[in-house]
């Protein structure tokens, strides 16, 4: 059994959410009576996620999007009033870390694709309101793209959709995992080969298409689970609780 607030301050200080401007309200957004015996970890902050943690006998959710963005939570109706319902009746605290969790250099959603990708010499990429969150480095050779997306695909475990408009042996890599798309044209001024991001989207296609990159959407969901997985073992360590992934399998 562990403290709630001694977990809440050290996530809070392991993620410097304080560092990035986010219209996620980062930190605890639901609160519970103060003891945590296990955690669950999931990617967003969905009745699904919570109904499979309460199973699990959880009593904190850490989860990357979670339910309080802006003046989200101005009404407590509809899906909000559901969801805060349904913490507050079993229990359950609430710990969200959005663009924190991405930038992270060692526990964060992009740090960790980098490395299972087995990129090398990485860099700082993709600012977000003036924080960088990405990364982009090399592969140790230069290898076919379609090798390359298949590689992703393994890493992921999805089936990544590849827009195939640059050269068709690449090296360079960059990544801003989730809604990524943005920076396709950032990508390009690197000159970067290929660009890793989650979510597709019609910007994205034309922007990539236009550039004459290449781009790879792995999926919003698969590419940002790495850190949520990453801050459960990092509980788990600090205060010997356990941790579960909670795996929902979206194919978004």
């Amino acid at each position: 059994m562990a403290d709630l607030k001694k977990i809440v301050e050290f996530l809070n200080g392991e993620m410097n959410i304080e560092e990035y401007p986010d219209s996620s309200h980062n930190g605890l957004q639901v609160e519970n009576g103060g003891r945590v015996t296990k955690v669950c970890c999931g990617v967003d902050a969905s009745l699904e996620f919570f109904s499979r943690a309460r199973k699990q006998g959880a009593d904190l959710l850490v989860c990357h999007h979670g339910i309080s963005w802006g003046d989200s939570l101005k009404r407590i109706t509809g899906l909000n009033y559901r969801r805060l319902a349904f913490l507050i009746k079993n229990g359950m605290a609430l710990y969200a870390c959005h663009i924190p969790l991405d930038a992270h250099s060692r526990l964060g959603n992009n740090a960790l694709l980098f490395k299972a990708l087995g990129l090398r010499n990485r860099k700082l990429f993709g600012r977000y309101r003036g924080k960088p969150i990405g990364f982009y480095g090399s592969l140790a050779r230069g290898q076919r793209l379609s090798h390359f997306g298949k590689r992703v695909e393994k890493v992921l475990g999805t089936s990544a959709q590849i827009l195939e408009f640059g050269r068709q042996t690449v090296r360079t890599v960059g990544i801003v995992s989730g809604g990524g798309s943005d920076w396709i044209e950032e990508a390009d001024r690197l000159n970067i080969d290929v660009f890793l991001t989650g979510e597709a989207s019609l910007l994205g296609y034309n922007a990539a298409k236009d550039c004459g990159i290449n781009v790879i959407f792995g999926g919003h969901y698969a590419t940002e689970a790495f850190g949520v997985k990453a801050l459960g073992a990092a509980l788990e360590k600090k205060f010997h609780l356990k941790s579960e992934f909670v795996d929902l399998k979206i194919p978004f």
